[in-house]
């Protein structure tokens, strides 16, 4: 379907109407004065339409049909194109202002995606970046994306750029919007999971459609985004309504044992915590603030994928860990081998360099 914004024509200028009402009056040899008689308005309110100043109302343009025999719909038509382009004109100035704050983004990034279009024009990409976001102006920018609760794991990036998140999170906002979802069923979301953890040792082409199609059944719109520049963002959870949660993924690590681990992480903010919070999953330490939300969504995933008592039971057969032993416990658990190989290097039980070619990667497929 085509964007109405991207190929309506916006003139460089458009008259206003009431040059048009002078020219037709002066054809017809008559006068201000005359014209103020006939309609029945004062002749200071005919001088000021005509001048541009006072708006042609449909009661003033059903009284010019009479007088004029020109349909009221023409000047009710004319003012309005008129005063949308004047506004138009009014906006873009104010928006000039304004171009330092299209500079936080990484529109080049974004531009490349496809996410928005490329404009030469400063403040047309301004506008296409609010059209974007779906504010007015950077001001309502600033309303709703700085003053959303976002907790997430910190880094130097996301404390210097939070621009760049924003951007990451309207993009999975817009693409979960696509997807039709039942309300939120929090029995069903725990029966998916269940469901898509026996999905993990399959390949994407059959776990992709398969894990969207169970969550959005329950509630939870699952979409995939790449990053962008300023970002490092592995996953993020927020909930779009009261009855739809979302759920993103970026690859940001590309190997399945990172995919699942964080999309169960960010399957537990969901079914432990608020609907209000914004939950972001990039690197390093957590926030004060959120680090119990954290820890228990990691616990969650962690034991969702390996329980404990499974986990604490498996010992190589030999001195060290082998292939076999990785392959026939993973079969045992129903899960990928490279889960098992991520839980072992992650616990220090393994190397980080040992046994990675079990693990599957995953890649976008413009790379």
């Amino acid at each position: 379907m085509s964007n109405p914004i991207q190929n309506q024509y916006v003139p460089d200028f458009v008259s206003p109407p009431g040059e048009t009402l002078f020219e037709i009056i002066e054809e017809r040899g008559m006068s201000q004065a005359e014209l103020a008689k006939r309609t029945g308005r004062p002749k200071k309110t005919i001088n000021e339409i005509i001048k541009g100043k006072t708006a042609i109302t449909p009661e003033t343009a059903l009284q010019l049909e009479r007088v004029l025999g020109t349909p009221a719909s023409f000047w009710n038509n004319r003012e309005r194109n008129y005063r949308e382009w004047f506004s138009r004109q009014e906006e873009r100035k104010t928006l000039t202002e304004h171009v330092p704050w299209m500079k936080k983004f990484p529109v080049r990034a974004m531009i490349k995606l496809r996410w928005i279009m490329d404009y030469d024009d400063p403040i047309d990409q301004i506008e296409e970046l609010l059209r974007f976001f779906g504010v007015a102006s950077p001001i309502q920018w600033q309303d709703i994306w700085q003053g959303a609760q976002v907790a997430y794991r910190q880094s130097p990036t996301f404390a210097a750029d939070p621009a760049a998140v924003s951007a990451w999170l309207r993009k999975g906002e817009l693409e979960a919007q696509k997807i039709q979802c039942a309300p939120y069923d929090e029995n069903r979301f725990h029966e998916a999971l269940q469901q898509i953890r026996n999905l993990t040792s399959e390949s994407s082409k059959v776990f992709l459609p398969q894990l969207t199609e169970l969550c959005s059944q329950a509630g939870v719109a699952v979409v995939f985004v790449p990053e962008i520049p300023g970002t490092r963002t592995c996953g993020a959870t927020r909930w779009l309504t009261p009855t739809k949660a979302m759920v993103m993924l970026s690859l940001r690590y590309k190997t399945d044992d990172q995919l699942w681990f964080t999309f169960f992480h960010e399957s537990a903010h969901i079914l432990l915590h608020g609907k209000r919070d914004v939950f972001v999953e990039g690197d390093n330490e957590v926030s004060e603030k959120y680090q119990g939300e954290e820890a228990a969504a990691d616990k969650f995933s962690a034991n969702f994928l390996i329980p404990p008592e499974e986990l604490q039971n498996f010992h190589p057969r030999g001195t060290h860990y082998s292939h076999e032993d990785i392959n026939m416990f993973a079969q045992r658990l129903g899960i990928a081998p490279g889960i098992i190989i991520g839980r072992l290097q992650h616990d220090k039980k393994i190397s980080p360099q040992y046994f990675n070619q079990l693990k599957r990667r995953f890649q976008w497929v413009n790379e």
